[in-house]
C-alpha cells in the first residue's frame, strides 16, 4: 500500500470531517497556539484552538522531550458570545493587572503589539476583525 493510500485510509476515520482550510500559528514561549478553521462534513466551518506546551523530562542523556495538547472547538454559533466574554476577561486582567504590577503587564502588552505589527508585516491573514488569544489552562 502507498503513503498516499495509508494517508487516505487513515483520514477515511475520524479526521475525514475535519479539514483543515485555514491555519495559523501562535509562538509564546514554550507554548504554541494553533488557530485552525476547519470544514466538517457538512462544509460548515468552525475554529479548533490547540495549546501546545513542551514538556522536558529527566535531565543530560536521559531526558525526553513531549509535547502536552490542550483543544477546544469552537463554533460559529458561538463566536460572538465567545469574543465578547474573551475582551471582557481580557479587560478585567488589563485593569486590575496594572493596579498591581504596571510594568509587568505593560511589557506583556507591548510584546503582544509588537508581534501583532511583524505578522502584519509578514502579510498574515485574518478573518475578519484581529484575534488576540492568551489561554492558560
Amino acid at each position: 500500500m502507498s503513503d498516499m493510500e495509508e494517508l487516505k485510509k487513515k483520514n477515511n476515520g475520524e479526521n475525514n470531517d475535519k479539514e483543515i482550510v485555514y491555519s495559523q500559528a501562535i509562538k509564546a514561549g514554550k507554548r504554541i497556539y494553533y488557530l485552525d478553521v476547519k470544514k466538517n462534513r457538512k462544509d460548515d466551518m468552525f475554529i479548533a484552538i490547540t495549546e501546545s506546551k513542551k514538556i522536558v523530562s529527566g535531565e543530560g542523556d536521559d531526558s525526553q522531550v513531549s509535547f502536552e495538547k490542550h483543544k477546544i472547538f469552537l463554533y460559529k454559533e458561538d463566536f460572538e458570545k465567545f469574543m465578547n466574554g474573551l475582551q471582557q476577561s481580557i479587560s478585567y486582567i488589563r485593569q486590575h493587572q496594572d493596579e498591581e504590577h504596571p510594568a509587568s503587564s505593560h511589557s506583556e502588552s507591548s510584546q503582544t503589539e509588537d508581534s501583532a505589527k511583524a505578522e502584519k508585516e509578514e502579510g498574515a491573514t485574518s478573518l475578519g476583525e484581529e484575534i488576540k488569544i492568551d489561554i492558560d489552562f
